[in-house]
């Protein structure tokens, strides 16, 4: 399992953040149907559950809007990947099938409303991940989104740079249908879903529907 350090403007915002870490052996492929059926049904619940106004209420979102705020970026322009998943649901537009790591990892964002970092551990460079700031100028290329500015933005960073923001993840470790090993950070800056419970459904999600094998899984607490 990878080192994950944080940063003291990070821990100072965030005083209780958890991150749950999943590790796996995986087979991607196409979304096959019981998947879609599986975020069709979280699809109604959040619909069922939210309006539109409240979405960025959901104490989950509204931990990561929060940390946005005090490390120096604006979360209604740039919103957190969960956050602007349940706003398309809510608004009817739906979301893109895609692959079954995509998908399963979309499906846990959905339902836990953490900022969830899917990463191809095969191109993670070194053993250890630095949760710090964004700095002027550095570069980040948004999975599907080209350039993205985050200065001011939370982000994981390995030996070479960043890697995963709540926003969007990097196109250097993004994953495809070749990707092996999946490295999965389960966000929560703020409590919502019980971090256990998310991790273990992250876990059988991913058992299920990408053949994960030699299953690796921790939960730190920063507030301790």
């Amino acid at each position: 399992m990878l080192n994950i350090k944080i940063d003291d403007r990070i821990k100072s915002a965030c005083p209780q953040l958890k991150i749950g870490l999943v590790r796996a052996s995986v087979v991607n492929r196409e979304t096959p149907d019981e998947l879609w059926n599986e975020i069709e049904e979280a699809t109604q619940w959040v619909r069922d559950t939210y309006e539109l106004l409240e979405i960025n209420k959901r104490p989950g979102i509204a931990g990561t809007r929060t940390l946005y705020k005090c490390v120096g970026k604006d979360p209604n322009r740039y919103r957190g990947a969960s956050e602007a998943l349940c706003r398309r649901l809510v608004k009817g537009l739906g979301i893109y099938r895609l692959t079954s790591l995509i998908d399963v990892v979309n499906l846990v964002s959905i339902r836990s409303g953490y900022a969830i970092s899917g990463l191809d551990a095969d191109k993670i460079e070194g053993d250890t991940l630095t949760m710090g700031v964004g700095e002027a100028g550095e570069e980040y290329c948004g999975i599907g989104r080209g350039p993205l500015n985050i200065e001011g933005m939370p982000v994981y960073r390995d030996a070479i740079g960043g890697i995963a923001t709540p926003t969007s993840d990097e196109e250097r470790t993004k994953f495809t249908l070749d990707t092996r090993t999946a490295q999965i950070n389960i966000n929560a800056f703020a409590p919502d879903m019980p971090i256990e419970e998310t991790v273990d459904m992250m876990a059988k999600l991913l058992e299920k529907y990408a053949s994960a094998t030699n299953i690796e899984t921790q939960i730190i607490d920063f507030a301790l």
